[in-house]
Parts: structure tokens; sequence; C-alpha cells
């Protein structure tokens, strides 16, 4: 089979596992001597690359990598060192580990941190009359560890090396069923530079798509308050001493390094639930977990909703819960019912009254999002049932609404939606917010409880 052929490159041009296993000859029929050659027989064939002396080649195991990624809000919080600690951990239980690529920046105790661990020799590339040292990819492809720690994931690499960004690198171990190790600081996430710029002044060159951070296996933040940061600081454990006091006055000021913490610490919290969201879906888990307050209210255009949306958003920011607020638009015979309990009411001012309540219900909306609420339209023939799946859908874990105000002879009527949505979600606890004293006339409702 050809190259052409055989080459199936993702979006951004990196090869595909077949190339890889082609180019390092690491399919089975490559390697003389193994019995499972047959296994691999109808698959395209490679020339094969020697191992290093004394070590065999390790077959492809078919599998993309894992990635790890160490997540901190600022340098010097301890990263590289938890990653060279988990190299030894991994290396300690018998797994063949190699450093690709650590940067000590001088700091004795993370250069004493790295000890009996295999490091592969840098690589050396000449640019515009200067050497400079890149991490050797080709290099760590033929060696072919289990796990490769791979420090600083933002790196853009010098012109002349295989991948402009590091990241790149590390996609490409990953497809070769290398599992990587890396680190990365908050402001490097491509999505929040011009946040980092705000806060702190400095506008990051070096990013990354954050689509990376979103597709690692593992995300573990490696925290430290500001003042401790500081500390490190004032120390000399980050910083050389003629650098310290400007690092301490800009990018390190305590306020920079608090706002860096909560980016990391909120973007750590979305990965977590990310993951806690696949695992319930995977597993087909429709009950709430109360790992993360989810609050769903209820609104429509009657003067009582905008009082409703305010409880909710109180109940939210004491609980730090997230908010949905939620306008149902009624179908078929709901609809038809509320379109006849307003005729009755207002007669030849229905039209008027009818556009009258439109307005106010997008002007609740826009008071919900104002609150930071995500505000969602939906239609249905069946109200309760409309709620019900959607809070189940969202993982809610209180939902609020209105106090029900319809008349004996409405309920006959339309019945009760509270006692429905009791039914339909016993699982998940109701608030109802009663009209205050002073409470605007109510309208005949379009979306009521």
């Amino acid at each position: 089979m050809s190259e052409q052929r055989a080459r199936r490159e993702t979006n951004d041009g990196r090869p595909s596992p077949e190339e890889l296993l082609q180019r390092y000859g690491l399919r089975d029929e490559d390697l003389a001597g193994q019995q499972e050659s047959q296994q691999w027989g109808s698959a395209a064939g490679g020339d094969q690359n020697p191992a290093p002396a004394g070590r065999s080649p390790r077959p492809s195991s078919g599998r993309r990598g894992r990635l790890r990624i160490y997540l901190a809000a600022a340098p010097g919080a301890g990263k590289t060192y938890a990653m060279l600690n988990e190299g030894h951990r991994r290396k300690s239980r018998g797994t063949d580990v190699v450093i690709g690529y650590v940067e000590t920046h001088g700091r004795p105790r993370t250069a004493e941190q790295i000890g009996d661990l295999e490091t592969i020799p840098r690589q050396k590339i000449v640019y515009r009359s200067l050497t400079f040292e890149e991490m050797d990819l080709e290099a760590i492809l033929i060696r072919r560890p289990q796990v490769a720690l791979i420090d600083e994931l933002a790196h853009t690499n010098v012109p002349g090396s295989r991948h402009e960004k590091r990241y790149q690198d590390v996609l490409e171990l990953l497809e070769a069923g290398i599992d990587v190790v890396t680190t990365l600081n908050i402001q490097h996430l491509e999505s929040l530079n011009d946040i980092v710029a705000n806060i702190t002044g400095v506008r990051v060159r070096e990013t990354l798509p954050d689509w990376i951070l979103d597709q690692a296996d593992e995300v573990e933040l490696i925290d430290i308050s500001p003042h401790a940061l500081r500390q490190r600081m004032k120390h000399g454990n980050i910083y050389p001493r003629e650098r310290i006091d400007a690092a301490l006055n800009h990018f390190f000021r305590e306020g920079n390094l608090t706002a860096l913490r909560e980016l990391a610490l909120r973007r750590t919290a979305e990965k977590a639930e990310a993951q806690l969201q696949h695992y319930m879906a995977s597993h087909k888990i429709n009950k709430p977990w109360p790992a993360c307050e989810r609050i769903l209210v209820g609104f429509d255009h009657r003067p009582h909703s905008r009082q409703v949306i305010r409880d909710a958003w109180r109940l939210a920011h004491s609980l730090q819960a997230q908010l949905i607020a939620v306008s149902v638009e009624p179908t078929g015979f709901a609809a038809l019912t509320a379109h006849l309990v307003r005729l009755l009411k207002y007669g030849r001012r229905l039209r008027a009254e009818e556009e009258a309540a439109r307005r106010r219900l997008e002007e609740h909306a826009q008071l919900a999002e104002d609150l930071g609420a995500e505000v969602l339209h939906v239609r249905s023939h069946d109200i309760a049932q409309a709620l019900a799946m959607l809070a189940r859908e969202r993982h809610v874990t209180l939902i609020v609404l209105g106090l029900p105000a319809r008349r004996r002879w409405e309920e006959l009527l339309r019945g009760s939606l509270v006692n429905r949505l009791l039914r339909l979600s016993s699982d998940i606890d109701i608030h109802l917010v009663p009209r205050r004293p002073d409470s605007e006339a109510e309208d005949p409702p379009l979306f009521h409880a």
C-alpha cells in the first residue's frame, strides 16, 4: 500500500495511527519472530526501525494514549514537581516512564526530583544562526515508552520543528498509544486570553485551544493560595533574585493571583462536571445526583413571575447553584383551554391583553438573563411533563414555581400542574413562591402552576 493510501490525516494534518504504525515498523509482521503477525497480516506493512540497543520495540496496543494535565493558576505552583513525582510513582509500579521534556527553570528542588528517571536527549535545531533545544518527538516515538512526561504543553516550538506547537507533538504521541503526563497554566487557554490580559495587564502569546483541556482524560488542579505563592517567590523558589521584585509588583500581585486561581478552580470544576455528565449518560443514570445544585424556575407573563425569578435567583446565589429559567408555551388541548379562560375574562379586549402578556413574557425572560440564568423557551401539550423531562435531562435538584392561583372551576377544567409535577418528579424538591400582599392583579395564566 502506498504512503498516500496508508495516510489518513485528521483535520489539523496530524498522521493517523495507521500511518504511525507503518512509519515506525510497529506492525506485527514487521517484528521478526513475533508469532502474532498473522493477526495483522491483512494490514499494510512498513519499514522496520531499529530498536535502541538492548531494548526490543514495543508493539502498538492499537489504543490511543491517555492524557493527564496538571493545571495551575500561575508559574511556581508545583506542576512540574507533581509531574515528576507521578513519573516516579508509576516507575515504582513497573511502568516504562521517560522524560520527554522537562523545564526546571533553575529550581534546585525540581531538578532533584528528576532523580533516576530516564530522559530523552533534546533535539538541537538551528534557526537564524542560533541553536535551540526542543523536545525530540522522533526519538520518543522510536523509544516508545508507556508514559512520557512532557512539561509546558502550550510551548511554541522553534521554526524547523516537526510541529508548530508542543501540544501537537503530544497529540502525535497519544495517537501512537503513548500515555502523556503534562503541565499547563490557566492563562494559556485561548478562550481566556482577553480575560487574563485585562486582569494582569499581560497579553499571553503562547496559547492552546480549549478542546485540548476538554478532551484530556484527567485534569488535576495544583492549587496554592496567592499568599503562599508570593512567599515562595520571595524565598527565591520560583525566579532568580534579580526578577523577584518586578514579578511581585506586576504579574504576581495578590489580586492577579486570586483572579487566576478562581479561573483555574472554575475550569477544573467544569471539567469535573463534564466527566460526571458523561458518566451518568453512559451508565443511564436519570435521577439527579446532588453533586452540583441546579435550580429550574418556571415563568410566564404574569406580574408574579418577576418575584418568582428573583426568589429563584436568591436561592441559586445562596446555594452557589446553576439557574435555568424556563417558559412553556402550551399547545394542543392545553392551549385551547388557556385561550378559553382568557376569552371568558377579556372578551373583546383579548387581542390587546395577549399582546401585553407577550411583552411581559419578554421582559421576564430578559430579567432572568440579566440575573445570569440560562433562559429556555419550550412548547408542549403537557406543561408538567415538559418541566419534569427538562429537569431530569439537566439533573435539576430544585424546581421553583409561583404559588397556584387557579379558581376551583379552572382546576376542574385544567387540573393542577403542581400535583402532576409532584407525581412526575418525586425525587426533585419543589419550592412554591407565594404572592406578596401588594402583588399586582393577576391575569389568567398561559403557563401557570
